[in-house]
């Protein structure tokens, strides 16, 4: 009778960590599947993040992604991040590290040394309303800049500008939705 309990309990305790691992890994699978309720991109699976940023105010959610780091680095020097962080529900189209690093690094470091065209190119990329993605087919915004943005595609291929791809949409956070991009946007002249 011990030996048959004992391989019962045995058996049970690798079965429940097999379980685990089956509806971790359904779950984690079903956050990465296109629908108008959660993140959608192909850029997605490789954002490493913290397990959730909904409840997180834009610039700590941002700060989540290890490859949203230049742009929080930037937002912070501009002091956007309490302004940010302040508005009740916005969208962020973020550029991601490598967007920034196509950007020349004399251009980089002409925004960066000023303050006014750093916050009036950051500033470009937010809306002053949440955009869900149901919203991105055919959108035209007006940024907190004050120029329009557009959004067009369709599924879960969109671009901003007809230029940057949206890589991973939908992101949450407590006061924000966020769309990580693969190119810096420039505000209009």
């Amino acid at each position: 009778m011990r030996t048959r309990t004992a391989k019962a309990t045995a058996a049970a305790l690798v079965a429940v960590p097999l379980a685990l691992g089956g509806t971790v890994s359904q779950s984690h699978a079903q956050d990465a599947s296109p629908s108008p309720s959660g993140t959608f991109g192909t850029g997605c699976a490789g954002l490493a993040q913290k397990a959730d940023t909904a409840k997180d105010k834009v610039a700590e959610a941002a700060a989540a992604y290890p490859q949203l780091s230049h742009l929080v680095s930037a937002a912070v020097r501009a002091h956007l991040t309490g302004t940010l962080d302040g508005r009740p529900d916005i969208t962020v189209f973020a550029p991601d590290d490598k967007a920034f690093q196509a950007v020349t690094v004399a251009q980089f470091a002409s925004v960066l040394a000023n303050q006014g065209q750093l916050k009036k190119l950051l500033t470009y990329h937010v809306v002053d309303q949440r955009i869900t993605p149901d919203q991105l087919s055919h959108g035209s915004f007006t940024t907190l800049e004050g120029s329009k943005l557009t959004t067009s595609g369709s599924g879960t291929d969109f671009k901003v500008n007809g230029k940057a791809n949206i890589v991973c949409g939908n992101i949450k956070a407590a006061n924000a939705t966020i769309y990580v991009i693969d190119a810096v946007l420039q505000p209009p002249s």
